[in-house]
């Protein structure tokens, strides 16, 4: 190795006491491979893209057969006329469970969409935004499943949200690489679920994600062929060695997007998967800085949209993007444009792009307080999530008990199944007998060189 390129290398690396051996020794390789080889003028195989997602799960010990799915239904209500939602659990990792709420329209003339939103840190079914794009889009005619993530509401010690649990940093470090596994593990379980509703039309099942979610998507639709469409909001703006996503939260970002070095150009290459499953949008506000989107910028995006092309060998199928200027962090699927988008993608029963630009709107903060319903205090503000336009008016503001799959009682009957304490101590146990994939990834070479960030 050339000396110039292992000091650089090495100088992008974190320290080890929050990477394994074998994570940084992928990740260097990743790195210098990156950095010696030239970018390949042949087009990315379809061989080399099964051979990548399966290293990508292998990476975060998601491979192989899905859990026992052991869906379970517990009771339904309806929030408003037209709209049932479901309490549901379904299985994922080492026997846990996830607690679901499924929206969906009281009836339906034909197949329906399956829709998935991810959550942000701090949040999950009990979120302003998960309930509003739960009651929209059900409206829409879509099936839209929301859910705890881990350690947040019903997956939370204490049965409480905005916790960030799994952000707590614990030894060893291939506990992160697991627990980014099994964030995409709940979603991969969630297309299971809805591919299986005799109502949803599985050629037509999409998720959005937001913020943390957003990262989970960037992963999980590269591998997840089965979802037709993604969004990312508030992210989506992967970078290269030392960047953003390498610095953000170790546990469930940080460490996992370290963890995928060996396929060279990050990005790109994540994007080039997405391209070969189905449409990607990439949404943001010009003046996020929680996500440093202004670090960035709309040349970022255009720039990384042409090595994603380079890689693929064509444009086809290359994420969209679009951009809210003066505005920050926001979920940005309750809006019109976003809704706009995945109307053409997947063709809503009860909307046309004509009846769906016609609709008014509701301004986040007013129903916020109209409506007693709670938003984070760190994003409530005008310029994030309180500033947000949402599609449609009346949608009501669900209580907490309303959300709880559970009561109280039986939650604590089945809490271990549920908790995330008790998912990392199995995570634990099984690390302490089982040897790190990466070690088996290292041969892997990238297509493409890895760019350091903005």
């Amino acid at each position: 190795m050339r000396p110039a390129l292992r000091i650089f290398a090495i100088s992008v690396l974190p320290p080890s006491r929050v990477l394994s051996r074998a994570c940084r020794q992928a990740v260097l390789l990743g790195v210098v491979l990156a950095l010696a080889s030239v970018a390949s003028a042949e087009p990315l195989t379809r061989s080399e893209e099964q051979d990548w997602r399966s290293r990508i799960k292998m990476a975060l010990f998601a491979g192989g057969a899905l859990p026992a799915l052991a869906a379970e239904n517990h009771g339904s209500f309806e929030p408003e006329p037209g709209v049932v939602a479901e309490r549901i659990s379904y299985g994922t990792q080492f026997g846990m469970r996830v607690p679901v709420i499924l929206y969906r329209p009281k009836t339906l003339r034909a197949k329906a969409p399956g829709l998935i939103v991810v959550n942000g840190h701090g949040g999950d079914k009990y979120s302003w935004y998960a309930m509003y794009a739960g009651i929209m889009y059900a409206r829409a005619g879509a099936v839209v499943l929301t859910y705890d993530p881990a350690g947040e509401g019903e997956r939370n010690s204490q049965r409480k949200s905005g916790t960030r649990a799994h952000d707590k940093v614990e030894p060893p470090p291939d506990l992160a690489q697991r627990l980014g596994g099994l964030m995409m593990t709940d979603v991969m379980q969630a297309v299971s679920y809805l591919s299986q509703r005799p109502e949803v039309d599985k050629r037509r099942l999409a998720a959005f994600g937001y913020s943390m979610g957003s990262f989970v998507l960037s992963l999980t639709c590269a591998v997840e062929t089965r979802l037709k469409a993604c969004v990312l909001v508030g992210g989506g703006n992967l970078d290269g060695p030392g960047g953003y996503w390498d610095g953000s939260k170790q546990m469930c970002q940080g460490i996992p997007y370290k963890s995928v070095a060996f396929l060279g150009d990050r990005p790109a290459a994540i994007y080039a998967l997405h391209a070969a499953r189905g449409p990607t949008l990439v949404y943001n506000g010009l003046e996020d800085t929680t996500v440093a989107i202004p670090r960035f910028g709309e040349p970022y995006f255009r720039e990384l949209q042409e090595r994603t092309a380079k890689l693929r060998g064509k444009r086809e199928g290359v994420f969209d993007t679009g951009f809210v200027q003066d505005a920050g962090h926001r979920p940005y699927f309750v809006t019109k444009p976003v809704a706009l988008w995945l109307e053409r993608h997947l063709d809503f029963p009860n909307w046309t792009t004509e009846s769906l630009r016609a609709l008014p709107e509701t301004h986040i903060s007013e129903w916020a307080r109209a409506n007693s319903v709670e938003m984070d205090p760190l994003y409530a503000s005008e310029h994030r999530e309180g500033g947000a336009r949402a599609v449609g008016t009346g949608v009501p503001g669900l209580s907490r008990a309303d959300l709880s799959v559970f009561s109280p009682n039986v939650w604590e009957s089945r809490k271990e199944g549920l908790i995330h304490e008790n998912w990392v101590k199995q995570a634990k146990e099984r690390i302490a007998r089982a040897p790190n994939p990466l070690e088996g990834l290292r041969r892997q070479h990238p297509r493409g060189s890895e760019r350091t960030s903005p």
